[in-house]
């Protein structure tokens, strides 16, 4: 099943998490260097996607039953990837900073694969809250949680 997203956040990102899970996007661990150029920021129970306008999220998010093989990353300007472990069985989509909850399902207790496709980020300015900046979110059961960068876009 396939879940439309449109909402507001901040700050150019927004949130992936285990609302049961006492997170911390506020930690100097969480968006390092690395974590703000690969657009993923990892921490317990959260992941933080970086977005190519200031605040209006266009995407999709699938649930998959495994890994999608058969990709095409032409279409797509980054792609990148990493687990997250859901404890509560409840997996959201929130805001940044007021953590309104844009979408929330419920999963099975275990760790998850996320890979993010942003698209439009060269038509997308980041302090503009409008872009033609949109995501495709795949999640699918898998023990590793490394993130790992499978197409990069490099901001001119």
């Amino acid at each position: 099943m396939i879940h439309a997203l449109d909402f507001r956040t901040a700050y150019s990102q927004f949130y992936i998490i285990d609302p049961m899970v006492d997170y911390d996007a506020g930690s100097f661990n969480f968006w390092t260097a690395e974590a703000f150029n690969d657009m993923l920021a990892i921490g317990n129970g959260i992941l933080g996607v970086g977005i190519g306008s200031y605040g209006h999220v266009k995407a999709e998010l699938e649930m998959l039953p495994k890994n999608n093989s058969q990709n095409d990353y032409t279409k797509y300007d980054h792609v990148v990837e990493a687990g997250i472990k859901i404890e509560s069985g409840l997996l959201q989509i929130i805001d940044c900073p007021n953590s309104e909850i844009a979408l929330s399902i419920a999963i099975e207790p275990k760790t998850y694969r996320v890979r993010i496709y942003s698209a439009g980020l060269s038509e997308s300015i980041p302090d503009e809250d409008e872009g033609k900046d949109y995501y495709r979110i795949e999640i699918w059961p898998d023990n590793n949680i490394e993130r790992k960068v499978l197409k990069r876009y490099v901001y001119n």
